[in-house]
């Protein structure tokens, strides 16, 4: 274990009878959250922990400049250094009642410990944020998720399914999120990665949009949509949950500043539609479209062909009949919303702009001004764009959860599929295949978004 002599000598006083060469200067108690400050504590300083048989001591350094400061604890018997990756460490273990943590060299630097017995405080997270798209000057993300929807499965003889357009769900109690957003430029990665030093930085944009939001797939996030980006800017986003706990980073780019398409977001029926589509700017004061702005002549006949599905699935002995071991109508009727929202709500794009071109390429097709888009019931607009095809994918989930009688047919890769749908970034497009695509999904943290998902 590495440490200075003289630190080890003092260090070794504070465990013993002997007259110690620091003194403590604060017990810091369980389960607690404590901020310093190097240039209000002496060099070094002392802190008493307490006993546990199960004692987490985290650090997370708040200060954004280079500092060299150095973290010892001694559990009673043996003595430990918190080394720091990214500004941040941790130590577990059984500590006794002369346990203790010393601060060397903290200087001007701000600092956080946190002191538990149930897990460490500090935390970077493995689940990432979500990006949900960009226009030229706007941006929907979301947190990781916070929880979960709970639902009962229905039984039979009285098996009911959600309404086409079901009201939103009580939102569950949820941590307290903040987005922190800037151009890759501000190289935020080279910063501590900890909450505290994270959270101390201006955001890029205004937020216009805070809630909570059910997605499709049943994850609770917070949702935000910023406005105010510069177009054509790489950014680098983070969330930061408490105060204490960090996810990211991740990326994305705003689209060119002659990208025409607006944002849609928040519609109950399509919970996971969050992107760019072929519409007219909405009507001010709206920053981007959401159930209640969107015009009805699209929302209608989506909810009509919703209903008529619901219905033609429960003639179906649903909760009695068993069409396949691992797949129910519940699991049927969600995977055709989600296909039925993929193409019903087209997903404007561009190519990837920069020195490096994106590999593979997205799944894009051409819009000229004037061509009929995909849904008739969306506009003709007087613009050109790249319409993002949905992921085949989409279409396959449809297929596994439904029963046979409904007829549900995708078209195939060797063929045609590539015509309206992405073929080959998830799954390989070999009959029978899962997986072995050249991406392995539809997008990832650097801001690949290669099929529509949903």
């Amino acid at each position: 274990m590495r440490m200075p002599t003289s630190l080890q000598t003092s260090f070794l006083c504070l465990s013993s009878a002997c007259a110690v060469l620091a003194q403590v200067q604060q017990f810091l108690p369980l389960n607690s959250l404590s901020t310093f400050s190097g240039s209000s504590i002496p060099n070094p300083a002392t802190f008493g922990l307490p006993a546990s048989s199960s004692l987490t001591v985290s650090v997370a350094i708040c200060s954004s400049q280079a500092s060299s400061e150095s973290f010892f604890l001694t559990n009673g018997s043996d003595i430990f250094e918190i080394e720091l990756e990214s500004g941040f460490g941790s130590w577990t273990g059984p500590s006794s009642n002369n346990a203790s943590l010393l601060v060397d060299g903290a200087g001007q630097s701000t600092f956080e410990v946190a002191v538990s017995d149930n897990g460490t405080i500090h935390e970077i997270l493995d689940a990432l944020p979500l990006f949900g798209d960009s226009s030229a000057n706007q941006a929907i993300l979301f947190s990781p998720p916070f929880a979960f929807e709970t639902t009962t499965n229905p039984t039979y003889p009285n098996y009911t399914l959600p309404s086409a357009n079901s009201s939103l769900p009580e939102a569950p109690p949820s941590p307290t999120f903040d987005l922190v957003l800037a151009p890759l430029s501000a190289r935020l990665t080279s910063l501590p990665q900890t909450g505290c030093s994270l959270a101390n930085l201006s955001s890029a944009g205004t937020v216009g949009l805070s809630s909570a939001w059910l997605r499709g797939s049943g994850e609770w996030r917070s949702q935000w949509l910023v406005e105010g980006l510069s177009p054509d800017t790489n950014y680098t986003a983070y969330v930061i949950e408490d105060r204490v706990k960090v996810s990211g980073p991740i990326y994305f780019t705003t689209k060119s500043s002659s990208f025409p398409c607006p944002l849609v977001h928040s519609l109950r029926y399509c919970p996971s539609t969050a992107y760019a589509v072929p519409l007219d700017p909405p009507q001010s004061p709206a920053l981007a479209y959401d159930a209640s702005s969107l015009p009805t002549n699209i929302s209608d006949p989506l909810l009509q062909y919703m209903t008529n599905f619901t219905t033609m699935l429960l003639t179906f002995g649903c909760g009695r009949d068993l069409y396949s071991p691992l797949q129910t109508c519940s699991d049927c009727q969600r995977e055709y919303r989600s296909w039925l929202c993929s193409v019903s709500f087209p997903r404007c794009s561009e190519p990837s702009s920069g020195s490096s071109a994106q590999a593979p390429f997205s799944a894009l097709q051409p819009q000229p001004s004037g061509v009929s888009p995909r849904n008739p019931f969306f506009p003709v607009v007087n613009y050109t764009y790249n319409s993002l095809l949905p992921c085949l994918e989409v279409c396959h989930a449809v297929d596994r959860a439904c029963p046979y009688f409904l007829g549900i047919s995708c078209p195939v890769p060797q063929f045609n599929a590539d015509a309206s749908y992405g073929v080959g970034f998830i799954d390989s497009g070999d009959p029978g295949v899962v997986g072995q695509g050249t991406t392995g999904m539809a997008q990832d943290r650097w801001g690949n978004v290669w099929c529509n998902g949903n």
